[in-house]
């Protein structure tokens, strides 16, 4: 793995000093992140409104909108642990913490997204939480059935369509082994998250008169198929860990529905920087950037769909890990 060279070192100084700049010129209305509080109170009177009113609208319409709600609110989970610095931590929490996407709780993925954000680890398997590469030697063990679900997961039909029933059992196998180890360190997270999916469902059964298989189907499955949209290609692997992060230009529907971290490689350089920023980072420093994440950039989810709809976006085999065990060989057939 090489090195940041200076100039790279160089370019996100002067963004991030352009940045501090600007922290001085905002208005109490941004410097106290009123936008992320407004659109908590959208996520929320939206939800409410959609299940209200879920027998009016035909269920294409119920789909995209329930999809849409559950995902900009897992986007608002995701700004509560990075920013809204202006709240304390309780009541961040507090906020989020509900489970409309019923799968994830909130508690485990800020525990899992933190290690995440060690960026020189990006992309190893056993380090980086949210890595889709496996070890050479891990995929050489794998079965077909297997390799052929994970080849399918890498195109960009396969991860809406399969990516919602891959991701979940995968995080519920990791947590069954830990406690049939021995390990209770997450079992309080599991049944508070637990308490609060039932108290969900009491809330959609009985209060609103929606199934709960409808609500699954039309509101958690759908949100949890766009996050999969929007970390499709996000991060890959790179000689350089600022070359492992993408950047993805997109119209203001998704930008808004991701809280604008489709503009990954701006999120993960500076992490704590609000969403509603992102974008004029983007806007004024468009080169730097560039030249800080190696150009790693798709003009929108359009292009990525035309390119990989039906073809694997790679082999996730992580490629260190295949030149190790090629030098390997090589060392013992000298």
């Amino acid at each position: 793995m090489t090195a940041a060279s200076p100039t790279h070192g160089r370019a996100t100084d002067l963004v991030a000093a352009a940045i501090s700049g600007a922290d001085a010129a905002e208005s109490w209305f941004w410097r106290c992140e009123a936008p992320t509080v407004l659109v908590a109170l959208a996520i929320y009177g939206a939800w409410i409104l959609l299940l209200a009113f879920h027998t009016m609208l035909p269920w294409w319409v119920l789909l995209l909108l329930g999809g849409y709600v559950v995902q900009w609110h897992f986007s608002l989970q995701h700004e509560a642990i990075h920013s809204w610095r202006t709240l304390p931590t309780w009541l961040r929490t507090a906020i989020v913490w509900p489970p409309l996407g019923v799968w994830f709780p909130f508690e485990l993925y800020r525990e899992s997204h933190s290690l995440h954000h060690r960026n020189t680890h990006l992309t190893f398997p056993g380090e980086d939480t949210e890595t889709l590469y496996h070890t050479a030697a891990s995929w050489r063990r794998y079965g077909a059935l297997r390799r052929g679900m994970l080849l399918a997961n890498q195109t960009f039909l396969g991860r809406l369509l399969l990516g919602p029933l891959v991701r979940p059992p995968r995080l519920w196998l990791i947590e069954i082994r830990r406690i049939l180890a021995g390990d209770f360190v997450h079992a309080g997270i599991w049944l508070r998250h637990g308490v609060g999916v039932a108290a969900l469902f009491v809330l959609i059964d009985d209060g609103f008169d929606m199934p709960i298989w409808q609500y699954l189907l039309v509101f958690a499955y759908p949100g949890t198929a766009l996050g999969m949209m929007r970390s499709f290609i996000e991060h890959r692997w790179g000689e350089r860990p600022s070359q492992r992060t993408a950047i993805i230009e997109s119209n203001a529907v998704f930008g808004l529905l991701f809280l604008w971290n489709n503009l990954h490689a701006i999120h993960h350089t500076f992490p704590t920087l609000s969403w509603y920023r992102l974008p004029k980072v983007w806007r004024e420093h468009r080169t730097r950037m560039l030249a800080h994440n190696g150009g790693y950039v798709f003009k929108g989810y359009g292009e990525i769909a035309r390119r990989w709809l039906v073809r694997p976006v790679f082999v996730p085999i992580h490629p260190p890990s295949l030149a190790a065990e090629r030098m390997g060989a090589g060392q013992r057939g000298s």
